[in-house]
């Protein structure tokens, strides 16, 4: 089944109102690079051939495709083309979401500075700092402002995405911030656990997580030696 989404009062894309896993929609983007990887010669892929390119079960990832389209043929698969505008609809790339950063130290203004998010439907529209050596500079095109014009700005934008990069022990006070701004997701650069009301969704990128996680696969790698 389709939706349409309204803006306006003008249509502005079909989406399909499925719901999948959380492991699948961490799976699709994975997916969705490789099949842009790929020649253009190349006009049809299967589920299989994707799942052997990837070193992936074949069963998982030809569930999670039929979860999101249904134009895959017996025999033939996909057509590359149309799977990669479904996988770009379904996470929702070919709509972009402003954001705002907060939090404009060496982190930060690496992210500010990354193009690469317009691919995957993030725009970025501004960072924020308390640092007065900080404030009203630009990095690639992006201004940093100070801190009391950050409400303003969500809510005259609409805002609905925020990123945190700030130091742990602000991390709290500023998501506070983020939604009476009113931010509804909140992407977490910080290593501190967020206490956000129902309907707020947090999304911890924790680097300490990642690196132990990559430590202790070294560790038994090396052990089984």
């Amino acid at each position: 089944m389709l939706k349409y989404c309204q803006s306006q009062g003008k249509e502005v894309r079909k989406v399909p109102s499925r719901s999948v896993s959380k492991q699948t929609l961490q799976r699709l983007p994975t997916y969705l690079s490789y099949l842009k990887s790929l020649q253009e010669a190349t006009k049809y892929i299967s589920a299989t051939a994707i799942a052997d390119a990837l070193n992936m079960n074949h069963v998982v990832v030809r569930k999670d495709l039929a979860s999101i389209s249904s134009s895959g043929r017996p025999k033939v698969g996909y057509v590359r083309e149309d799977l990669i505008g479904e996988l770009e609809r379904f996470l929702g790339y070919d709509n972009a979401q402003d954001a705002v950063l907060v939090g404009a130290g060496q982190l930060g203004k690496a992210l500010l500075a990354y193009d690469g998010f317009v691919q995957y439907g993030l725009n970025i529209l501004a960072g924020f700092d308390t640092d007065p050596l900080t404030v009203n500079t630009e990095v690639e095109g992006k201004k940093i402002l100070p801190m009391d014009r950050l409400e303003d700005l969500c809510r005259r934008m609409k805002v609905r995405i925020g990123i945190l990069t700030v130091p742990g022990e602000h991390a709290q006070a500023v998501c506070n911030l983020l939604i009476k701004s009113g931010i509804l997701a909140v992407w977490n650069f910080t290593n501190v656990h967020l206490d956000v009301p129902e309907g707020i969704l947090v999304q911890n990128e924790n680097m300490a997580v990642s690196l132990a996680i990559l430590s202790n696969h070294l560790k038994e790698r090396f052990s089984t030696k």
